[in-house]
């Protein structure tokens, strides 16, 4: 059904009561070329809960690769990924420029109706809704879903593409 399956991660370093979540968000590319949110399995949780997570999701999905932010982690991030499963395929990326940027192609592939929910997601859908550049609290759901869609979605290198997409896809 999927012809590439992606997990994005956006990770919390810390796990106490007034910690963020994990956004953990399972992407895939139908054989129609659409992307699909599959499955949302944010977690509030120490590192090794939400590394186990991440790689139980990989499995059950039979993805391809596991993108993870390491603005706040750094190599630790995938160091807690690999102890769960040192076979895991990963890719880290860094956040280089705003939210907004980043989100832009990705909101732009929304609008072209060109990515689905297979279901609701309403923690999901409410911080897509809720998510104001600049302004508040980060949306880890969010995050991990942009960065898992960017993964997923990439044009080929001869397509033409916007600025945003360029400074996150600079391969």
């Amino acid at each position: 059904m999927y012809t590439k399956i992606i997990i994005g991660v956006d990770p919390a370093v810390t796990s106490g009561s007034n910690s963020d979540e994990t956004g953990i968000v399972v992407v895939g590319k139908g054989a129609d070329g659409f992307g699909y949110v599959i499955d949302d399995i944010s977690h509030k949780g120490s590192p090794a809960q939400w590394a186990d997570r991440v790689v139980k999701a990989y499995h059950q999905y039979h993805a391809h690769c596991v993108v993870a932010e390491v603005n706040q982690g750094g190599d630790l991030v995938e160091t807690v990924l690999r102890a769960a499963d040192p076979t895991l395929r990963f890719k880290a990326v860094r956040a280089t420029k705003s939210k907004r940027c980043r989100a832009e192609p990705i909101a732009m592939l929304y609008e072209q109706k060109k990515v689905f929910h297979i279901r609701a997601f309403p923690e999901l859908e409410q911080q897509m809704c809720r998510f104001i550049p600049g302004s508040g609290k980060s949306p880890d759901r969010v995050d991990a879903l942009v960065w898992a869609l960017i993964e997923l979605m990439k044009p080929s290198k001869n397509t033409q593409t916007s600025k945003c997409w360029d400074v996150v896809n600079p391969d």
